[in-house]
């Protein structure tokens, strides 16, 4: 056990990314019954929808769970810290913004605040400001995304070197191989969100799965970039479109309104590819088949041990 999860109370370092508003109870606590750390993603869901899917949660699981809020995406943060201290939620991970002005008041009520950031001034910050442990999200990874673009074996050993806590990869990792790289750059942890997409659980769309297994490396794209909103994405015929308007000129109102939380759920849980999108990172080229949660964690364990097993047979030989 190492300290990450010592912090967290779990038995396998590993974190669900937020899937916000497509979080779904079920696969929340697969992943926390598993042993690793679920979450539950607030987008912008209602406080009144966030609470519901809180108690079904702790319905599914004794184990801890987190709750992610993205601080300048929510209309509710205030509402939705108020909701983890209500139903005990342990762990909050707060991205999207800086999240200093609320650990002080979590820690008073025990709860683990981890914050995800995209660079190591933000990491730096978030240290300063209490948070226990720092998500590092590199470009790879789905969804909304860093606009500086670091990529997560870039951005890690510089926030291992910057900050004290633990700190998780997140971004293009997918297997044991990811997670043995991760720990050799000096990360405590991991955080996934694409590959629990393709999970028995998951209850997304068979099409959006399909894709995800179907895919290449080269099949997600980078929208948004235009009006500083980067978010990765796989291709499909909506995407083409929004694309297309990028390219002739977009507002950042337009933008916002064609990837619009409606969007993404016509396109993640309807399968709807004509007028929803499906967020991605670039590990969606690793995936090729469809096991259920405990079974991936369990593989991606396995497969970390060979890994790091076997690296210690190679020894570079120093220059003479």
């Amino acid at each position: 056990m190492n300290r990450l999860c010592e912090l967290l109370q779990i038995g396998v370092p590993i974190i669900q990314g937020g899937m916000g508003n497509i979080s779904h109870p079920q696969l929340t606590a697969a992943i926390s019954n598993a042993g690793a750390l679920g979450t539950i993603g607030a987008g912008t869901m209602s406080p009144d929808e966030v609470e519901a899917k809180i108690i079904r949660t702790k319905e599914l699981t004794v184990r801890p769970f987190a709750l992610n809020i993205a601080i300048t995406v929510s209309p509710y943060t205030k509402e939705l810290i108020e909701l983890v201290l209500k139903h005990e939620v342990p762990v909050i991970s707060l991205s999207a913004g800086n999240p200093a002005s609320y650990v002080e008041y979590l820690h008073h009520h025990s709860v683990k605040v981890i914050a995800v950031v995209g660079a190591v001034k933000h990491a730096k910050k978030a240290e300063a400001g209490g948070a226990d442990v720092i998500v590092g999200e590199g470009y790879e990874a789905a969804g909304i995304n860093s606009p500086l673009e670091t990529t997560t074996l870039a951005l890690i050993p510089q926030l291992v070197d910057a900050v004290h806590v633990p700190v998780v990869a997140a971004g293009g990792i997918a297997d044991g191989r990811g997670m043995a790289a991760s720990f050799a750059l000096g990360a405590e942890g991991v955080q996934m969100g694409t590959r629990f997409i393709a999970t028995k659980e998951a209850p997304f769309s068979d099409i959006y799965k399909q894709r995800l297994i179907d895919a290449n490396d080269n099949e997600t794209v980078v929208i948004g970039r235009s009006v500083k909103r980067i978010r990765r994405v796989l291709k499909n015929p909506y995407v083409k479109e929004i694309l297309e308007s990028e390219t002739a000129g977009m507002t950042l109102d337009t933008f916002n309104e064609l990837t619009n939380e409606d969007h993404h759920i016509l396109g993640a849980v309807e399968g709807n590819e004509e007028s929803g999108y499906w967020n991605s990172g670039q590990i969606s080229g690793l995936i090729r088949q469809v096991p259920s949660v405990g079974e991936l964690i369990a593989n991606m364990v396995n497969e970390m041990n060979l890994v790091v097993n076997k690296l210690q047979t190679y020894k570079a030989n120093s220059i003479k």
